[in-house]
């Protein structure tokens, strides 16, 4: 690998011409526009232009925002099919105190991006590793999607053949969070259907083309975004779907309770158990009891204050 530092190291904005300091030795993990160019902070713009190198997913895209902000950076290709080759150069560069800046093609690295391992090396041979924050699409359709945001799950994109998608969503179903989502627009009819199959007709969003000239906000039950989706005659840029957690304050169904009555017996009393599961889920009392006490009586539990089946209301 070549690195070839320049001696002025420079970016520009709308046509005056900023110096950008020269940077301690180290990997800077630096987080570009999703869409708009102007969404790149200050900090971002001097660390491209002073860097000794910057890694890209694909040249061609990084180039367009360099070239927009007049910074003459080297760029290198770094990506899924030559990261394993081209990781351990990098790390020598570092090593011998190279400065040099990770990006994705739009975002922050290391969501969904082949960074992760990079950044892994580079802690683990004790390499300086600086984030430089900035645009990230999951946290902007948060912020728009109107989903609870005070617990988020990541989980990037679903797999592309159905079987596996199914077990993938399935095995979301529990999480009481607001879950984030990249999809394909070519694949997104699929994937509401399963999801709808899977979790349930939950409240969703999709946000496409986020920060761009085309920016569209979908919210609905995944069944409604479905039938939308499935009325236009194509759907093009890229997307982030947001699903809502698992209702924690929903009443759970028969075998959920049952299994919830039947492990609260081993230390309560039936009448415990009535009063504290049907506050938690919002049923009525009674309802409660006399399962717990069907529960009690099947598995032989005597019960602590010696309830009977007439002594509930």
């Amino acid at each position: 690998m070549t690195v070839n530092p320049t001696d002025s190291h420079k970016f520009v904005i709308h046509g005056h011409v900023f110096s950008a300091e020269s940077l301690a030795p180290g990997l800077y993990v630096t987080s570009t526009p999703i869409g708009n160019l102007a969404d790149i902070t200050i900090r971002a713009l001097q660390v491209l232009g002073s860097a000794d190198l910057i890694l890209c997913e694909d040249t061609r895209v990084t180039a367009k925002l360099t070239r927009n902000y007049g910074i003459e950076t080297p760029l290198r290709p770094y990506h899924d099919h030559n990261a394993e080759k081209v990781r351990p150069e990098v790390l020598g560069k570092l090593s011998a105190g190279a400065s040099i800046a990770l990006v994705s093609d739009a975002g922050t690295p290391l969501i969904s991006d082949p960074g992760f391992k990079l950044v892994r090396d580079a802690v683990a041979g004790g390499l300086n590793v600086t984030a430089i924050p900035g645009a990230s699409a999951p946290l902007a359709a948060l912020a728009l999607g109107g989903l609870p945001s005070d617990r988020v799950l990541f989980a990037g994109f679903p797999p592309a053949k159905k079987g596996q998608r199914t077990t993938f969503f399935t095995g979301l179903r529990d999480a009481a969070a607001t879950l984030v989502f990249f999809v394909s627009a070519r694949k997104l009819e699929g994937v509401l259907t399963d999801i709808e199959a899977c979790l349930g007709d939950r409240p969703a969003v999709i946000a496409r083309e986020l920060t761009k000239m085309f920016e569209e906000v979908l919210r609905g039950s995944a069944s409604q975004l479905r039938a939308e989706i499935a009325s236009r005659a194509s759907l093009k840029g890229e997307v982030t779907l947001l699903v809502a957690g698992r209702d924690e304050t929903a009443a759970p169904g028969p075998e959920q309770l049952d299994t919830e009555i039947a492990a609260a017996l081993a230390t309560a009393s039936v009448r415990d158990v009535a009063s504290d599961l049907s506050v938690a889920h919002g049923l009525p009392r009674r309802q409660v009891y006399l399962r717990a006490l069907e529960i009690a009586k099947g598995a032989n539990v005597v019960s602590n204050s010696g309830e009977g089946a007439g002594e509930e209301e």
